[in-house]
């Protein structure tokens, strides 16, 4: 949530910052202005009349005690008395119009987030191999190791097993993406997978993505679409105290979406699935540390990709693009030879203080103007690993002539295979 006090001491900036993503935002900014200023004037009035109508309240108690003829002055104060509960409720009304308005305006972007319509390419690393024999797609390299008949039986469309050496493997992409981010001082965590709506509301994917969100019929609870949600609402409410910070945190979890209007789009194999395992990076950092902090996630995607010998891009997402509660997001696209082109694999956003001042969460300035007062700390989000995806860069950019797949060293300790057989044998 954007901060209102900024709104009205900046519109003009803070139109000219919506006005990145689109146009038709800064008319937003106009209307929660009228109604900010609806309910000020309303809560000012009726406090006013409180005031008065507690004074009447006191002269009447006293001429009654005086045995005093306060006729008058009683129907005075009932007609102040219905003044003032008018005023409540039309304050009460405009606040809850405002906070309803406020909910759906998007975080602004930061100055260097591209502003499009293309994404901005910031570096390509790794050159894509040359096969020298026809690309497989991950699904001939995998046969039955991943069976989409028999989850589509099971589940529906876009869900999928998988067998064999391909658990192993997931299994061991967890081990070493969960021990590299603790290197970096990441606290693992496997967080719960069915949060309560203000969880969704807090890391602003409510309002913005319900289409996307599977809702449980009978419990006020929804399956995550990342642990984002979950690890971002671990700190709901508190003041963290500026020393403990920053706070890093890699959530493991299954992942849940229903990929909404996707139908058509990269739905052979487990590229686009219902259901999908992913760590999570998630940091709370101060305020000033936000941007460092941004760079520093990129930089641990990006020291994965390389240790796993995949091709990639970085591309600075346009800011008509971003998700609501991002100000930046990086993307890192992996080269898949079967489409000969570079797919999304990771991403990393820094967030600001939009999900923490939804959340309540913040910090103390420890220095400077209102040193001791509370701020809403900064959150950023990044994938480590998402792991089906992560497996197909692997299968395809590993794959041989034979149709074998060679896998990178680094995964060897962690009970990965070293080698895929081909299909079938």
């Amino acid at each position: 949530m954007l901060d209102l006090k900024q709104i009205r001491r900046e519109p003009e900036i803070v139109k000219a910052a919506l006005s990145r993503r689109d146009p038709a935002l800064a008319e937003e900014v106009d209307g929660i202005l009228a109604l900010d200023s609806e309910w000020r004037a309303a809560t000012t009035s009726a406090e006013s009349l409180r005031a008065a109508q507690k004074e009447a309240s006191e002269r009447v108690a006293a001429g009654k005690r005086a045995g005093a003829d306060v006729g008058e002055e009683l129907a005075r104060l009932k007609e102040t008395s219905a003044r003032v509960k008018t005023l409540a409720e039309q304050a009460a009304r405009a606040e809850q119009q405002l906070q309803d308005r406020l909910a759906r305006l998007p975080n602004l972007p930061d100055p260097t987030a591209a502003d499009g319509p293309e994404d901005e390419l910031v570096r390509t690393v790794g050159e894509p191999r040359e096969l020298g024999f026809p690309a497989r797609d991950h699904l001939e390299l995998a046969g039955p190791r991943i069976d989409m008949d028999a989850g589509a039986k099971l589940s529906g469309t876009r869900f999928a097993y998988l067998k064999g050496e391909l658990v192993r493997l997931e299994l061991a992409l967890v081990s070493y993406a969960i021990d590299t981010l603790s290197t970096h001082g990441f606290t693992p965590v496997i967080p719960p997978v069915l949060v309560r709506e203000r969880a969704l509301y807090g890391t602003g994917f409510l309002p913005d993505t319900e289409q996307q969100i599977y809702r449980l019929a009978d419990d006020d609870l929804y399956l995550i679409g990342t642990s984002e949600v979950a690890l971002a609402s671990l700190h709901d409410g508190e003041v963290i105290e500026p020393q403990r910070l920053p706070l890093r945190y890699a959530g493991y979890s299954p992942c849940f979406r229903r990929e909404a209007g996707a139908a058509g789009k990269d739905t052979r194999g487990i590229f686009r699935v219902h259901q999908f395992e992913k760590v999570e990076m998630l940091s709370f950092v101060a305020p000033t540390d936000s941007a460092a902090e941004h760079e520093r996630i990129l930089g641990i995607e990006e020291q994965i990709l390389t240790e796993l010998a995949i091709p990639y891009r970085v591309v600075n997402i346009a800011v008509s693009d971003l998700g609501s509660s991002a100000a930046k997001k990086y993307d890192c696209e992996a080269w898949l030879p079967s489409q000969e082109r570079y797919r999304e694999l990771t991403s990393c956003s820094n967030t600001t203080d939009y999900q923490a001042r939804r959340l309540s969460i913040r910090t103390r300035r420890d220095d400077g103007p209102g040193r001791g007062q509370t701020e809403p700390v900064h959150t950023l989000n990044g994938t480590a690993v998402a792991v089906g995806r992560t497996m197909i860069a692997l299968l395809e950019n590993g794959q041989q002539e034979d149709g074998s797949v060679t896998l990178p060293e680094c995964l060897a300790p962690f009970g990965a295979p070293r080698r895929l057989a081909p299909a079938g044998r």
